[in-house]
């Protein structure tokens, strides 16, 4: 009965995961679905995208915390339209949810929306959200075994994101055993080095993202 249940709970995600997207399509924005364990620097992300970026590409946020409106806050004082999903105790945003937010933004003022996920490494994984791209953030405090012990994140992921990398001199990890660890179970995703810190790397990113936001302009436009 537990697994009916579960089979249903993902397919009516699914269904609206995939109104979410035709949504996003017809309006010609592009969707990340940003998402880390806690404290990885998913809002540092946003913020230093929303830096370089503002200006030349029109950016939304939707914010996902299990309380709370701190990250929201500051996507706000950048000066850039945001909404506040508050899980409540919930452990990953869904569809549902994301439906609800997009019908709080002008979408027709917005090109990119960046969505940071609940800080989890388990449950944001199965859940849909009409998104073009998934991001797998982690830093290097965490560990470099972290495919081995979530790998439904990064087998899920398009791009997974390795932030803090100006401590790598002061934590044990070892970022050739972790490009490993990702290939090994994800030979797709992409591999970006970051420190949203001192802004090392950062260009790969904003060079990915800028390419993603052509493809999605090109489309639109036939």
């Amino acid at each position: 009965m537990e697994i009916k249940v579960l089979q249903d709970i993902l397919s009516a995600n699914e269904a609206l995961a995939r109104n979410n997207r035709k949504l996003l399509d017809a309006n010609g924005i592009l969707a990340i679905n940003i998402m880390s364990s806690p404290g990885a620097g998913k809002t540092s992300l946003i913020l230093k995208t929303i830096n370089k970026l503002k200006g030349k590409a029109q950016i939304a946020v939707i914010e996902g915390d299990v309380a709370s409106t701190i990250d929201a806050d500051k996507v706000q004082k950048a000066g850039i339209p945001v909404v506040q999903i508050n899980t409540e105790g919930g452990c990953h945003l869904e569809a549902n949810m994301i439906s609800k937010a997009l019908s709080s933004l002008s979408l027709k003022d917005t090109d990119l929306l960046l969505i940071e996920n609940v800080g989890n490494l388990i449950c944001p994984a199965g859940f849909a959200l009409g998104e073009h791209k998934k991001v797998m953030l982690l830093s290097l405090p965490e560990g470099d075994d972290k495919p081995h012990k979530y790998p439904a994140m990064f087998t899920q992921a398009d791009v997974v994101v390795l932030n803090k990398i100006d401590l790598r001199s002061l934590v044990d990890f070892d970022v050739a055993a972790f490009h490993q660890a990702v290939t090994g179970v994800n030979i797709k995703a992409k591999i970006f080095e970051i420190s949203c810190k001192s802004g090392e790397g950062l260009e790969e990113w904003l060079s990915w993202l800028n390419d993603e936001l052509a493809l999605i302009r090109a489309k639109a436009r036939k």
